[in-house]
């Protein structure tokens, strides 16, 4: 089964927004930093656009910015904005009620993996973007 980039990209995307903070970023420097096509970029930019995040500035000069503070964008929230909500999908056909695998999984499955995403989303919740940049700022100093 595929994973999504979306959001290792999407961080990218708003990392560097945060450190080049006031400064609009071209989408075509962003895909030269992630190293992937502007389209890529401009969709993953609709996204976070969508949700408040992000803006574009049009004309000589222009591209992305983001529309507050570095610091009040979690990774959360960013995950929210580009994948898809749930993480775990049970079975695409119900299992066989006659197998008493098949009749309790589901239930002990849930527990598990909603668990997981909890823990998941705590941990997202305690990093924001200027977490990030900061960390990126420090890793070129060292």
């Amino acid at each position: 089964m595929p994973t999504s980039t979306r959001f290792a990209v999407a961080v990218h995307i708003l990392a560097a927004l945060a450190v080049n903070e006031g400064h609009a970023v071209p989408s075509e420097q962003l895909a030269s930093s992630a190293n992937t096509n502007p389209a890529v970029i401009r969709r993953i930019l609709s996204m976070l656009a969508d949700v408040g995040l992000t803006t574009s500035q049009l004309g000589h000069g222009g591209g992305a910015i983001l529309t507050k503070p570095a610091n009040k964008i979690t990774l959360l929230d960013v995950f929210y904005a580009v994948e898809e909500p749930e993480l775990f999908v049970m079975h695409r056909q119900p299992p066989d009620e006659d197998c008493f695998v098949g009749r309790n999984i589901q239930a002990v499955l849930a527990k598990i993996t909603t668990r997981a995403q909890l823990a998941l989303e705590r941990e997202l919740m305690c990093v924001t973007i200027a977490d990030v940049a900061r960390d990126i700022v420090a890793c070129t100093q060292a």
